[in-house]
């Protein structure tokens, strides 16, 4: 989840995942260093195909394939390795910034690419990926057993989703206890006078968040509405940082780091984050929560890069990020919810991740067509 970039980002640097040094460094955000444990997710979850989980075929010589990332992509070290030790497939992991970042360089070189997969492409940018013509066609076996609502957003053979998660507002449950104030609810109690001065939010032009929050406005109020919204949350002393770093752990009040606005842009899963990366004693329950009206969907895809010249590797790469190994991983080790149906979550998610009935969307074509402007105008109902 991009709300522990911060730490992610000063260890996955370019590093050949193999050796134990460099499988560590990609554990570095679990919080032991090896598989998070994995608790019961409910009966309401089916059961799992197991032709549609199973590890990747070991069929492959010895190979390297470079895997292109954002900087919060991590697995821990013993997955990792037993994907290699199975197939003969060391993999690369090259990471270059935010998600933005690396698929406007992989479009830049389309047919042509630095690595074999990308991983991190999400729904805020998958149209113009796809527009690219970067991706050769795959489809795993196990895709379906991945979530109808995110295969419906694959189309064609291009893309894998992975995983998804939410943008949501989160709120410093001390601060409003203290203060004998009534948490907002809905959006529309952002603009409520009471909360005057208390929101932080991230700038949608250089921040994940701040863009899944500003369409989240789009989708809510629609195209006569939002402008008015973000006039009215203007005027009711909204403060913008320029990514998750600075609102959440600069600004926010529950960050850290003497911050005086408790309702801020953040994740679903951001309340059993606290959780486990809180220091001895850890906590019985967060101190923050999330308010669950207004949230935006963020889905993340991997696909095979077209031109590779380890387009079978690559693929068994696709298959092992739909395999019950890696997505039970992927709660601890990104914050995320796994795409495939029925893999259990860890019981932090369980008890404390929000997850919206009803999150707020915008499809990848019409985000496509009106980023800029849709940008360009948030500028302009927020200058001074």
């Amino acid at each position: 989840m991009r709300h522990l970039v911060s730490v992610r980002s000063a260890v996955l640097r370019p590093v050949v995942v193999g050796s134990v040094v460099a499988l560590a460094l990609l554990a570095g955000c679990s919080s032991s260093g090896s598989s998070a444990p994995v608790g019961a997710a409910g009966s309401t979850n089916p059961a799992i195909d197991p032709s549609l989980t199973a590890a990747p075929r070991a069929s492959f010589a010895p190979t390297t394939i470079t895997v292109l990332a954002h900087d919060s992509f991590a697995v821990s070290k013993d997955v990792l390795a037993a994907f290699t030790a199975r197939t003969g497939i060391t993999v690369k992991l090259v990471t270059d910034g935010d998600a933005g970042v690396v698929v406007n360089k992989a479009i830049l070189t389309a047919g042509n690419p630095e690595g074999d997969v990308l991983f991190g492409v999400d729904n805020t940018l998958l149209s113009r990926a796809l527009a690219a013509n970067m991706f050769a066609p795959y489809r795993s076996a196990a895709f379906a057993s991945v979530r109808s609502e995110l295969q419906a957003l694959a189309t064609g053979n291009a893309v894998t989703p992975v995983d998804y998660g939410d943008v949501c507002i989160n709120l410093d449950d001390r601060y409003f206890a203290a203060h004998a104030l009534t948490p907002p609810k809905t959006l529309d109690d952002l603009t409520d006078p009471k909360y005057r001065d208390l929101l932080v939010v991230e700038n949608p032009a250089t921040s994940s968040p701040g863009l899944a929050f500003l369409l989240a406005t789009v989708a809510r109020y629609g195209d006569a509405g939002w402008e008015g919204y973000w006039g009215k949350l203007k005027a009711n002393g909204v403060t913008v940082a320029n990514g998750w770093t600075e609102a959440y752990e600069g600004e926010f009040t529950a960050g850290g780091k003497g911050g005086k606005r408790p309702i801020v842009v953040s994740y679903a899963s951001s309340p059993p984050a606290e959780i486990v990366y809180a220091t001895d004693p850890k906590p019985a329950k967060p101190s923050t929560s999330v308010m669950t009206d207004g949230c935006f969907r963020q889905v993340e895809f991997a696909g095979v890069l077209k031109g590779t010249q380890h387009e079978e590797a690559a693929r068994a790469f696709i298959d092992f990020l739909l395999s019950q190994p890696f997505q039970r991983d992927e709660p601890f080790s990104m914050f995320v919810y796994p795409a495939v149906v029925g893999t259990p979550l860890p019981d932090l998610f369980v008890k404390f991740a929000a997850q919206p009935t009803a999150p707020l969307t915008v499809s990848p074509a019409e985000i496509t067509a009106h980023r800029e402007a849709w940008l360009d105008a948030w500028t302009t109902a927020l200058a001074p």
